[in-house]
């Protein structure tokens, strides 16, 4: 291996050891990125650090500091460009800079047009500032960030859990769940890095979810909850409603269509719930987005799903497929897509692909980030 091929593998290691501290922040920095970063001298990791929480100190402040002075002539991996401005922290390319730092390795330049700058003030400091190493891998950990700087709808992530013969659930109602526990499991921890869990009414009528983050670590702001719910046909005594004021729940009821019953919406409101009225899943969607929500868990049914799928407005598929075969034909998860979806999943990008007991999670790409920073 020739001496540029080892440093590009050298540098791409040490990338990947900054995302994987960056995760550590998961469900905690929003609306900030998840950010990671490493020191190194000598092919010697000397520092480590991430950025842990929304409003704490950012990921290279924490690895410059765990370095000390061993962090003089060093080079700094981090996963997204330095800040250049002040925010609730001063810019890192001052402390990066002050640090002695001989050459900063960034995976992506930051989308923001307030927060970048910091690679040109670090190279007009003389410090030599390489981009791009494993660039998608970053862009992909942080893509509700980067979506939201070019689109006006949040980043959708939808989630189906089938049966090996395609079903969501047991028509005949014996078994509660299709998945393992370690599937949900981590379904619970998708939905801390989420700024809002959303369902179809038909899930609120057939089983009464909290929707919440219960098995996993919580996050530092709960989810909201969001039902699309075109007539309002949601209880007022489902337990999404009778929480109303203990997490935001929001219902999107459609313009134009009258509520199943004239007493539900005075009940609901009063309950807490905010009612919007949309004409469109994409209405919905931008009207989420204005009131903060940059990445949306979906966990809807058949219905809802094939909504998202037939306008495309699903950007990452997640499918927990269990061994189980239930036999029927009906309710099958693609149902409400379109016809040739299913069969054309065989030729989209697979992401990640793992396996939790007996079930296997596998993450579709449906579209490609569309917000390029650099």
């Amino acid at each position: 291996m020739s001496a540029a091929a080892r440093s590009a593998s050298a540098d791409a290691s040490y990338m990947r050891r900054a995302l994987a501290l960056a995760r550590e922040g998961w469900g905690h920095t929003a609306p900030n990125p998840m950010v990671g970063a490493v020191v190194v001298v000598d092919d010697t990791i000397v520092g480590e650090g991430h950025h842990a929480r929304y409003g704490d100190v950012h990921a290279e402040v924490n690895a410059l500091r765990a370095a000390g002075d061993r962090a003089r002539g060093a080079t700094l991996y981090v996963t997204l460009e330095p800040c250049a401005h002040v925010g609730k922290t001063p810019p890192c390319t001052d402390a990066v800079i002050a640090a002695g730092i001989a050459r900063v390795v960034a995976a992506v330049r930051d989308p923001s047009p307030i927060a970048r700058g910091g690679i040109e003030r670090m190279q007009s400091a003389g410090i030599q500032v390489d981009v791009g190493v494993e660039r998608a891998a970053a862009l992909e950990l942080n893509a509700p960030f980067f979506h939201a700087h070019c689109s006006d709808r949040p980043w959708v992530t939808l989630k189906l859990a089938l049966s090996a013969d395609g079903l969501v659930a047991d028509p005949a109602g014996k078994l509660r769940w299709i998945t393992n526990a370690e599937s949900r499991a981590e379904v619970h921890r998708l939905r801390a890095n989420g700024d809002a869990i959303a369902v179809g009414v038909g899930t609120v009528l057939a089983d009464d979810p909290l929707l919440t983050v219960r098995d996993a670590p919580p996050p530092r702001v709960p989810p909201r909850r969001v039902v699309f719910d075109s007539a309002l046909r949601t209880p007022p005594d489902s337990r999404v409603v009778r929480t109303a004021r203990s997490v935001e729940t929001i219902l999107i009821a459609r313009t134009g269509v009258a509520p199943a019953s004239p007493r539900t919406e005075p009940a609901l409101r009063a309950a807490g719930v905010t009612i919007a009225r949309c004409a469109s899943v994409r209405d919905s969607l931008v009207w989420l987005r204005s009131r903060g929500v940059r990445a949306l868990f979906v966990e809807g049914g058949p219905k809802l799903a094939g909504s998202f799928l037939r306008e495309s407005l699903a950007d990452r598929l997640v499918i927990f497929r269990s061994p189980l075969v239930i036999g029927g034909n009906e309710p099958r998860g693609f149902a409400f897509a379109p016809s040739t979806f299913e069969a054309g999943l065989a030729d989209r990008r697979v992401l990640e692909h793992r396996r939790f007991g007996d079930d296997v999670m596998t993450t579709y790409e449906l579209r490609e980030l569309s917000c390029s920073p650099d």
